[in-house]
């Protein structure tokens, strides 16, 4: 039969099928769709061409540095070597979530030769399967990036439907970590005040600033006159260099007002960091950056670890460094501080982030509460 093609042009195509039954409900579909005036594809493009042209033309020049690079990574190694070669146009759900479930039970360590690599093989290599799997967010982080390229490929009318969205993938468990109580709070400020980030610790701790947030502020941001911040920049490794980006989301971008115990460790830090820049004299490399190495460069984000771990462990403290983000806001919603007030100072994109992901209330908190309502059922 003759139908429309996407390119705008009237095109013969042939349909084929086992039986008789099957080829005529094939051309009823075509039929359906040029009634209701749906282009039919036209390409022959298979899934790593399609994934080439979509992160080159898409995801590079629409998204973050970082976003992109993720999605490379999960096209390059999981979605090119394993659907590649299927034709976007024929691809099935089935035969995705096939293919999504060999993923999630493939010990990556024998996929991948790890223990094979190792001078003396200790778990695969040696005959004992280590089961290293995927993670549940690893696994939907490659539907989510297929489903993403399909849906562009429809919006662009090379394909009718996207067949990844038919697919279910298991939700993963956001482990958010253990908040600090007021207790232990004012321990990790009192522990770390001689510690040259004394500063970085007071501002994830009080604002919950990120750790990308903290590292790429500029003096320029900061008016300790209005006592107010202002958060417009990110350092990450992208492409294997630092870089200013903008913020996680729109809702990211942010001006904050200074408690007294901000404006005064920021103060020391300026003096500590002049000390640091006349100690460094010609070696100094002056990049505006509030936290910065010995010599004024940007700190390695991977390496704040090196300054973190030490302090966390003297205070015998089991928590990440992000965790002290996820404290700021449990204390702040502890305070009886609006939950969209919250959402203000910490940058979430939607209060139901604050809400279900990162608030956390204490047992102190909870037993108060209940011993409310148990004193008025008395």
């Amino acid at each position: 039969m003759y139908v429309t093609t996407t390119s705008g042009i009237r095109k013969r195509v042939s349909v084929y099928g086992k039986t008789r039954d099957e080829v005529r409900q094939k051309i009823t579909e075509l039929q359906a769709q040029e009634n209701q005036g749906i282009p039919a594809p036209d390409t022959n493009m298979n899934l790593e061409d399609y994934l080439a042209y979509w992160l080159a033309t898409v995801v590079k020049v629409n998204r973050r540095p970082k976003t992109y690079q993720g999605y490379e990574s999960v096209a390059r190694v999981h979605l090119i070597p394993g659907l590649g070669r299927k034709k976007i146009r024929t691809l099935r759900a089935a035969e995705v979530r096939t293919w999504l479930a060999r993923v999630a039970s493939e010990c990556q360590c024998c996929k991948h030769g790890w223990d094979t690599a190792r001078p003396e093989p200790e778990c695969c290599a040696a005959g004992e399967c280590c089961k290293g799997l995927l993670s549940r967010r690893m696994v939907q982080s490659i539907h989510a990036v297929l489903r993403n390229a399909l849906q562009n490929a429809v919006r662009e009318e090379l394909i009718v439907r996207n067949v990844v969205q038919l697919v279910q993938v298991p939700t993963p468990s956001y482990d958010t970590g253990k908040g600090l109580s007021v207790a232990d709070a004012r321990l990790l400020l009192r522990a770390s005040a001689e510690d040259r980030l004394h500063a970085l610790y007071v501002l994830a701790l009080v604002l919950g600033m990120r750790r990308g947030e903290l590292l790429g502020l500029r003096w320029d941001a900061i008016d300790l006159d209005r006592e107010t911040l202002t958060v417009e920049r990110a350092l990450q490794r992208v492409g294997g260099e630092l870089r200013l980006v903008r913020p996680k989301t729109l809702a990211s971008v942010r001006t904050v007002p200074l408690p007294p115990l901000v404006v005064s460790a920021l103060a020391e830090h300026r003096e500590r960091q002049a000390r640091e820049r006349a100690a460094a004299g010609m070696g100094w490399k002056e990049q505006g950056l509030i936290f910065t190495s010995r010599i004024g460069t940007p700190l390695e984000p991977d390496n704040l670890r090196r300054s973190w771990d030490p302090l966390r462990k003297r205070l015998g403290l089991e928590i990440r460094f992000h965790d002290l983000r996820h404290s700021a806001v449990s204390l702040l919603l502890d305070l009886g501080v609006p939950p969209h007030v919250v959402r203000q100072i910490v940058g979430h994109s939607d209060i139901g982030v604050t809400m279900k992901v990162y608030a956390h209330t204490s047992l102190d908190e909870q037993r108060k509460a209940l011993r409310k309502l148990g004193a008025t059922l008395w």
